[in-house]
């Protein structure tokens, strides 16, 4: 079983988004947060696998939560601000996902299934804004060990850092999906990345990959 947490401050929608969840098998919502801190402290108390992340809410927004919140649990920022900046605070505080608030359900429950099992949900669109963002925004680099890999996994990490799936990066190298896969896990290891959105930080905060012109 799955279980959730919803924040979010707008009464409704944590209800209808309590609703979806909980018709959905394997799924189960364990408590709703109106505030960024609630969910902090909430989720302490009922450790969920994933919230439901709004950005904006009183007391503290969802960025901050996220950052809060630490490795220990996932995030999926759901909201209705299609706006750069938060998806790149997103990102850069630890959440696996972004989503719009009008998003079809089932592609929203999917998401939560995908963010559980320690994937990062990272659509091709969201990678365009990270880019378009960190180019306006550089930030110190974060991420180091790039000495350590090798020139297939550099290309491997540059392409992912583009927007590419692994079958299209497969396509792309004429490797198999599972050598691609291989790849993709000793990035992981190498850069101490927990899933792909922090391998897209980590080729664009170290250089890797130059902003898109």
């Amino acid at each position: 079983m799955i279980r959730v947490l919803v924040a979010d401050d707008q009464a409704l929608l944590r209800g209808s988004f309590r609703l979806l969840v909980d018709s959905e098998p394997g799924l189960e919502v364990v408590g709703e947060a109106a505030t960024g801190l609630e969910a902090v402290t909430l989720a302490a108390v009922v450790r969920p696998d994933v919230v439901l992340m709004d950005v904006r809410m009183p007391e503290m927004d969802g960025i901050e939560a996220t950052r809060r919140l630490g490795g220990g649990v996932r995030v999926l920022i759901v909201t209705m601000f299609d706006l750069d900046a938060y998806v790149y605070a997103a990102l850069r505080a630890g959440a696996s996902g972004f989503l719009l608030k009008d998003t079809p359900p089932a592609d929203l429950l999917s998401a939560i299934r995908v963010v559980a099992a320690g994937e990062a949900l990272l659509a091709p669109s969201v990678t365009r804004r990270l880019i378009e963002e960190f180019a306006r925004t550089p930030a110190a680099p974060a991420f180091q060990g790039l000495d350590g890999l090798t020139e297939r996994e550099r290309e491997v990490l540059t392409l992912i850092a583009r927007g590419l799936s692994n079958h299209e990066i497969a396509g792309y190298l004429h490797l198999s999906l599972a050598t691609i896969k291989t790849h993709i896990g000793r990035l992981l290891t190498k850069l101490d990345a927990r899933d792909r959105a922090q391998l897209v930080i980590a080729a664009y905060e170290s250089g890797l990959v130059g902003a898109a012109r």
